[in-house]
């Protein structure tokens, strides 16, 4: 998505692309010190925010499940680009095959909750594909498509062309932390991570003391990965301005991916397209398989809210989980083979995403000011950077409502 919006609009959007990481990650940190404060999930946490409410569930659960089920072709595009990667480097193999490898292999794999083995592979992959991606916007400065210093200064002038109003918007939501991920981040780290090690809430200073050590943690880790994700989503975004679009050409259709790889024989040559579909396949597998274990919970957290069980109850849910990890990359596949289209579907994806950000913002504000633990504010800089947060986010889902 981003190297499109570069190919698209050149580098003058290279500051939404910037904004899009740096400024969400507050309202991330909010979610997670939420369900470490409070022990609920965001499902649970949407049903209890202030507004009207339908047959006993919040109007929050009922718009994300709306938002949720649109953006299910988003990961039937993300589904899509992996068997275009894997039917590019193995050709004989049509494109209908591979797709439904992705899909089964990921069901498989959630099913199984074979959470950790993908974890530490996709880490390796993915770490390798980014250092790979940065290493390209180095060799490209020996090419005819090198990024000068004026380059960098147009694409900072918060101009934003007309024509490339829709993709930057879904740029904006997809990209950095999601408004879907920040929805997803409090499952996380109530099964395996922060507040799991705070443990249950309670009004001894013991919790307090772990509250605010996990917390001061998560702040790091944030921060790390901010870097991170930053500088790789930049990168690509780059190629795609100074490569792309010095060629005018769009990824589009099935060739999306063929076109994608440009930007990395461009800079270092024909051998160059082995290592972008090892990447490609590394980077939006794991994506795949990330979503798809995400979403299980998410949907299964929803249906509970809306009193089809107790969300509480492992069994029920477990039950849930397992039907949906094989349901949702059945379903995605199927969208794939369906469309065709898979640049599109993640780009109307990204726009769904975007609309999220109207519950986000609105849970986060009262997360902040309504139900968070006196023991644990914050102090005044972490207070205007969240507001900067709220400014921006809210801002572009208008735009995206305005777009619709």
């Amino acid at each position: 998505m981003t190297t499109t919006l570069g190919a698209k609009a050149g580098f003058v959007t290279l500051w939404v692309v910037l904004l899009s990481c740096l400024l969400k990650v507050v309202v991330q940190l909010e979610f997670g010190k939420h369900a470490i404060s409070t022990g609920e999930t965001s499902l649970e946490a949407f049903n209890r925010l202030p507004g009207p409410a339908w047959r006993g569930t919040g109007w929050a659960v009922w718009l994300w499940l709306a938002i949720k089920t649109i953006q299910l072709v988003q990961y039937a595009g993300i589904a899509g680009g992996v068997a275009l990667a894997l039917h590019l480097g193995m050709p004989f193999v049509p494109v209908w095959i591979w797709a439904w490898v992705a899909g089964l292999s990921t069901a498989i794999l959630v099913f199984r909750g074979s959470y950790r083995s993908i974890e530490r592979s996709a880490v390796v992959l993915t770490a390798a594909f980014t250092l790979f991606t940065l290493a390209c916007v180095v060799a490209l400065q020996g090419t005819s498509y090198r990024i000068t210093g004026a380059d960098l200064i147009e694409g900072m002038g918060f101009r934003l062309p007309a024509a490339a109003a829709g993709v930057a918007v879904a740029v904006f939501g997809a990209t950095g932390i999601s408004a879907d991920e920040i929805i997803s981040y409090p499952y996380w780290c109530l099964e395996k991570g922060y507040a799991r090690f705070t443990g249950a809430v309670s009004q001894s200073e013991d919790w307090v003391r772990r509250a605010r050590g996990w917390i001061r943690v998560m702040y790091i880790d944030a921060c790390l990965s901010l870097l991170i994700y930053t500088l790789a989503t930049a990168a690509f975004y780059v190629l795609g301005a100074a490569i792309l679009h010095g060629r005018g050409e769009l990824p589009a259709g099935y060739e999306m991916i063929r076109t994608l790889s440009g930007i990395y024989t461009e800079s270092f040559g024909a051998w160059a397209l082995v290592v972008f579909i090892a990447g490609s396949v590394a980077v939006l597998f794991s994506t795949l398989f990330v979503a798809c274990a995400s979403a299980t919970r998410m949907f299964t957290d929803a249906f509970a809210q809306c009193g089809l069980f107790d969300f509480r109850d492992t069994v029920r849910r477990d039950q849930s989980i397992a039907v949906l990890a094989w349901f949702l990359p059945v379903l995605w596949v199927m969208l794939f083979l369906l469309i065709g289209e898979p640049l599109i579907m993640i780009l109307a994806g990204g726009v769904a995403v975007a609309l999220l950000l109207v519950i986000v913002v609105f849970a986060a504000f009262v997360f902040r000011y309504q139900r968070l633990d006196r023991r644990l504010r914050p102090n005044v800089v972490y207070d205007v950077l969240l507001w900067l947060s709220f400014l921006a986010m809210a801002g572009v889902a208008l735009k995206a409502v305005a777009n619709l």
